[in-house]
């Protein structure tokens, strides 16, 4: 096997790293993960994630975790709905009977982002991951790869994966190539105890999600399994408009103030989010990956999901990242090339043609969720019109 006698490090604990991981020491690599969390729950993870049958599920089945996912995955959280700007419903999932289960290409189960994480690692062998391992740099010497992290600690690898998000810091050690501003700004915020504080939202969302357009930005809502509900709000701004607005998102006053200038023609059920959300919210600034350009594979490093190929979200995110570690796994295991160069080259030559179809979906998309049709065109998704 390539990898026989090889460390590998994967710089980052997300899905796509933890799964890389588990699918590599199905096939007897030696792994090691390197998170920048001090531990496993000091971080409050974000919304539900929705697996696909093509990407996400086919890997969850390839990893041996389906029988724990069937059991962890949230019944019924897929259902949405189209919400108009005064509260009223426009089309809603849970009037229409499923007929989609597993092995249906059509069915999406959700589950929400902690318990992913939590299924991943514990089908990790003991102390694979490193917790409060801030990526901080890196140097080579003879192939072998040393690593320096911010608590002053090192780490060597002869092979290094990035899975560190939009921001890689490991990327730019494999290319120079700039992901570019989408002209598109995100709010995120969680409310808890939904049904307490929000109780009008909490109804509408019915256990599963909610889609609301303006013609300007739309607003996502989704419930998680702890009571809670996370909200998204993308708008259209300049790169630099979360410094240059002069807004504290810290402040309650100031956010509600702004959301009452931003939503002033939306229903004042709306505030309820806003009034009882946890701050700071989070802003999220959204980049794409360069659609006409690829780097130089090496023989000792390669990313995988944001890091690889950051773009708008349009639920394909996680699923990509998955199929990454998964496509990355079969090209350093089997048995189709003669080194690890030329495995990793095949596998960023299909990471990366897939990606940039991918990129162009998520554009195409934020640009009529944008719009005045936004409405219509989801209903023509959903098989509506």
């Amino acid at each position: 096997m390539l990898l026989e006698n090889k460390e590998i490090a994967i710089i980052g604990g997300g899905p796509g790293g933890l799964t890389l991981a588990r699918l590599l020491q199905l096939k007897g690599a030696n792994v090691k993960v390197y998170e920048r969390d001090f531990n496993s729950t000091v971080r409050v993870q974000g919304a539900t994630l929705d697996l696909h049958f093509e990407s996400g599920l086919k890997v969850i089945e390839e990893a041996g975790l389906m029988n724990v996912f069937k059991q962890t995955y949230r019944p019924g959280a897929d259902k949405g709905r189209i919400i108009d700007i005064n509260g009223n419903i426009i089309y809603d999932e849970h009037t229409k009977e499923s007929t989609e289960d597993f092995g249906s290409e059509y069915f999406r189960p959700e589950i929400d982002r902690g318990p992913l994480r939590n299924l991943l690692l514990n089908s990790l062998k003991p102390d694979t991951v490193v917790w409060d391992s801030q990526f901080k740099s890196m140097s080579q010497l003879d192939n072998v790869w040393k690593i320096e992290f911010k608590n002053g600690t090192t780490a060597t690898a002869d092979i290094i994966i990035g899975a560190d998000g939009g921001n890689s810091k490991v990327k730019p050690y494999l290319t120079s190539l700039k992901n570019w501003f989408a002209g598109l700004v995100i709010v995120q915020g969680n409310v808890p105890n939904s049904e307490i504080t929000t109780p009008k939202i909490h109804q509408l969302l019915k256990g599963g999600k909610t889609y609301s357009f303006d013609g300007r930005k739309y607003f996502i809502l989704s419930s998680k399994g702890d009571g809670s509900i996370d909200f998204y709000v993308s708008c259209k701004k300049d790169e630099n408009w979360v410094q240059n607005s002069g807004i504290n998102f810290s402040d309650k006053m100031q956010v509600l103030a702004w959301f009452k200038e931003e939503f002033k023609d939306w229903d004042s059920m709306w505030f309820e989010l806003f009034e009882n959300a946890e701050l700071p919210l989070l802003l999220r600034p959204q980049y794409c990956m360069p659609l006409n350009e690829t780097w130089d594979s090496k023989s000792n490093i390669t990313l995988l999901g944001d890091a690889a190929h950051l773009m708008p979200p349009s639920g394909e995110g996680v699923n990509l990242a998955m199929l990454d570690a998964l496509d990355l796994t079969e090209c350093l295991t089997g048995n189709d090339f003669s080194s690890i160069e030329s495995a990793i080259a095949a596998y960023e030559k299909q990471m990366q043609t897939r990606a940039v179809e991918d990129a162009k979906d998520s554009l195409e998309m934020a640009d009529w969720m944008h719009g005045e049709n936004a409405e219509r065109k989801l209903l023509e998704m959903f098989g509506e019109l």
